[in-house]
């Protein structure tokens, strides 16, 4: 499956292998088949469906970013936020940069460059 792995339907999964007999249909939904065919040889013991609880409880607990980053590696998409980062990160580079201008043509000081410098760095963080 290449298609883009939902995090929801993946806890679904993973909560249902605690309750069906046979578990491991998240390992085969997520692309990982190995660990799927793990899960079903071991299903005659309790170690899938206790595994199954605590990784339906890690998808649900990760953020959405962070799922995609484990098992959509090259299909995440930009979100809104992420230009909006970018945006600003721009936006300040471009003040430094007129910043930097002024302190060359000796309108503010090198410490006052610095100062401000620093005031705009600390609002990308």
């Amino acid at each position: 499956m290449s298609s883009k792995k939902s995090r929801n339907i993946a806890t679904i999964l993973a909560l249902s292998g605690t309750l069906t007999p046979i578990s491991g249909f998240h390992k085969f939904y997520v692309g990982q088949y190995w660990w799927g065919v793990v899960y079903i040889l071991l299903s005659w013991t309790p170690i899938p469906q206790v595994a199954c609880a605590i990784e339906g409880v890690w998808y649900l607990a990760q953020a959405e970013s962070d799922f995609d980053r484990h098992f959509n590696s090259g299909k995440t998409s930009v979100t809104k936020s992420a230009i909006a980062e970018i945006n600003h990160v721009g936006s300040i580079a471009d003040a430094v940069r007129q910043l930097d201008s002024l302190r060359e043509e000796g309108l503010i000081s090198e410490y006052e460059f610095e100062q401000k410098r620093r005031q705009m760095l600390d609002r990308i963080t």
